[in-house]
């Protein structure tokens, strides 16, 4: 069995594993408080059954995937430009490192009523936190990884005369994908975190985070309980099953 095949199964096993941990301590929480606080995890895998045979459960992810997607997807892309450009021009590099890491600080969050003041209500102000989510660890590896990049590479391929552009794209940009992928990574949990928070307040049209901030109003513990396990669920599926196999692909050498 290969290494790329036992990293799976043992991920996979490690998922299961995790799921059914919490869904035991759940279950243990639901017999010691009242049903209208904490549901019994059969009750809320009922109600996620029901929710998967509406149309609106599917319009709602329909609408959150679109809005992680646009965002999440500008922020690699912003991110990569922006790395490699704070990596190789050592006039920038140092205050652009320094306004990543103070701005990275903020909660993405906490960007929410700007951007709804700026650009009212609508899927754009949603789009745009998740992006800001996601850009900064996606830029910093980048860069970080850029910084690292062998200097005696560099100096062979300007002796060799390669262009600027031949340079990024044959020495820097394959030095930084391992670290491009582990900051892809990271930065999807920001997005997603970015995006359900967005939602819950924003909550103009339908999501995964709107039906959960609808669920808490109106207090039903077993809409917000299925809810929750529906954003964890994907989140897991997102991360273990997309984006891990994308990783496995683009650096397959690491795993013969």
């Amino acid at each position: 069995m290969s290494t790329s095949t036992t990293t799976g199964v043992a991920s996979k096993r490690a998922y299961v594993l995790a799921i059914a941990f919490i869904l035991f301590f759940w279950q243990v929480a639901a017999w010691f408080l009242p049903s209208f606080l904490m549901p019994d995890v059969h009750v809320a895998l009922g109600r996620l059954w029901q929710e998967l045979g509406s149309i609106e459960f599917y319009a709602g992810l329909g609408n959150s995937m679109g809005r992680l997607g646009a965002g999440y997807g500008a922020a690699l892309v912003a991110g990569v430009v922006l790395g490699l450009v704070g990596g190789t021009l050592s006039a920038v590099r140092s205050p652009l490192k320094a306004a990543i890491i103070i701005l990275q600080s903020i909660p993405s969050i906490a960007w929410v009523p700007l951007f709804l003041i700026l650009m009212g209500f609508g899927n754009m102000p949603i789009i745009v936190v998740v992006a800001v989510g996601a850009f900064f660890p996606t830029a910093l590896s980048v860069m970080n990884a850029t910084e690292s990049v062998e200097r005696v590479h560099i100096d062979a391929a300007r002796v060799m005369g390669a262009s600027r552009l031949q340079m990024l794209k044959r020495i820097y940009f394959p030095a930084v994908t391992p670290e491009l992928i582990t900051g892809a990574q990271l930065a999807f949990g920001n997005a997603w975190r970015a995006l359900i928070s967005a939602e819950m307040i924003v909550g103009f049209s339908a999501g995964l985070g709107k039906s959960l901030a609808y669920s808490g109003e109106i207090a039903d513990m077993t809409g917000v309980m299925t809810n929750i396990l529906v954003i964890a669920v994907l989140a897991a599926v997102i991360d273990q099953v997309l984006l891990e196999r994308v990783k496995h692909r683009l650096l397959r050498y690491q795993y013969l």
